[in-house]
């Protein structure tokens, strides 16, 4: 593989998301990982002094709180929040005072999954990046463990990094890890495992090859591969880097090896790269033939087409379109909520006002927020 197929990437990259895994940053004592940090700091200046915007999306609060707490053992749900609670103003702090000798600020944004599903929401939260970026900082992202419930959250850092990839339009995803790429089966269980440096399209053999999680994290290599598949949609390549030792984004540059998810198309617009990597839709429209033939065609969905509707959503909200054959034909953004949506279901334009009780578009979803499945 030339050098350039291992770090063509990131050395293009005008934008990049870093992915920090809880086993990188907290040491064994449950304290931030300082030296480490430092040595991370210093390849973000790089990054930085190169012209290229960064965004790190970390994980260790919930670790770093454990310690401070004095928690032991399987922790249960309020037991993980008041840790993440404790644990992220020590985070902040190691961030801080590893860039800060840089010269650069660190910014805190915690995100749930609601900030990243939900179109508004997603702007918002993109508009803040963006100024955070404009204004010369470097954004801290993590998960807000201290209010998301088991039912309502990533579950890992991977994922919410792909998301942060593509809301900020970013070109390279660092993942770094334990491991330094994807092999054709676990390489702690058989030594002769083979590495794949580059990944063109990610198959149900990529798929299949994918591990179990680490001790510390949540986050295995099937996480990864999901989150590689979210950010390939926004047409953001993805690199699995082993970061366990110091200066890792120099050891890449170097030619230390990874695997990267290179994207095989150009990038689709980040509102439909939004809607086909939802991480979860919020309800079903279930459509007939007819339907189905016109959102192929490009149409938008009304109301006539819809003959079942599944789910609670509100306005806005992702959902799945199903067509006669059960299968998923499209995703996209609701313009009515659930109960309105069953309300008019089947209905002409003519007969929708009488329906709902006022006038309204027989459009339930339309075109410009629509992606074929």
């Amino acid at each position: 593989m030339t050098e350039r197929a291992r770090t063509g990437p990131l050395a293009a990259a005008k934008r990049v998301v870093l992915k920090i895994g809880s086993s990188l940053i907290v040491d064994d004592a449950g304290a931030p990982a300082r030296g480490w940090l430092a040595g991370l700091a210093e390849d973000v200046a790089a990054l930085r002094g190169a012209g290229k915007k960064v965004v790190v999306v970390s994980s260790g609060a919930v670790a770093l709180g454990r310690g401070a707490l004095k928690l032991t053992g399987a922790l249960k749900l309020e037991q993980k929040q008041a840790a993440a609670a404790a644990g992220q103003a020590r985070l902040m702090r190691a961030y801080e005072e590893a860039l800060a000798p840089h010269g650069v600020v660190a910014a805190q944004a915690l995100l749930t999954p609601d900030d990243t599903e939900r179109r508004r929401r997603w702007l918002n939260a993109r508009a803040t990046l963006e100024t955070l970026l404009d204004l010369g900082a470097c954004p801290i992202v993590n998960e807000n463990d201290t209010v998301a419930t088991q039912e309502i959250r990533y579950g890992d850092n991977d994922r919410l990094a792909a998301r942060v990839a593509q809301m900020i339009s970013a070109d390279a995803l660092i993942l770094l890890s334990d491991i330094d790429g994807l092999y054709e089966c676990d390489p702690r269980l058989d030594p002769q495992a083979a590495h794949i440096p580059e990944v063109k399209a990610i198959t149900p053999a990529i798929e299949a090859m994918a591990g179990g999680a680490g001790a510390l994290g949540s986050g295995g290599m099937r996480t990864k591969i999901e989150a590689a598949k979210i950010a390939l949609q926004a047409g953001c390549a993805t690199a699995i880097l082993d970061g366990r030792e110091a200066r890792p984004l120099r050891r890449m540059a170097d030619g230390a090896r990874a695997t990267w998810f290179l994207p095989d198309r150009a990038a689709r617009a980040a509102y439909k790269a939004w809607i086909a990597g939802s991480l979860s839709s919020r309800g079903s429209l279930h459509v007939d033939a007819g339907a189905a033939a016109a959102l192929g065609a490009g149409k938008s969905l009304l109301a006539a087409g819809v003959t079942r509707v599944d789910g609670k959503f509100e306005k806005g909200d992702a959902v799945r379109v199903v067509g006669p054959d059960g299968r998923e034909a499209a995703r996209g953004i609701t313009r009515f909520d659930a109960a309105d949506a069953d309300a008019i279901k089947g209905l002409k334009s003519a007969a929708i006002e009488a329906a709902l009780g006022y006038a309204a578009s027989a459009v339930l979803i339309h075109a410009d927020d629509l992606v074929l499945s």
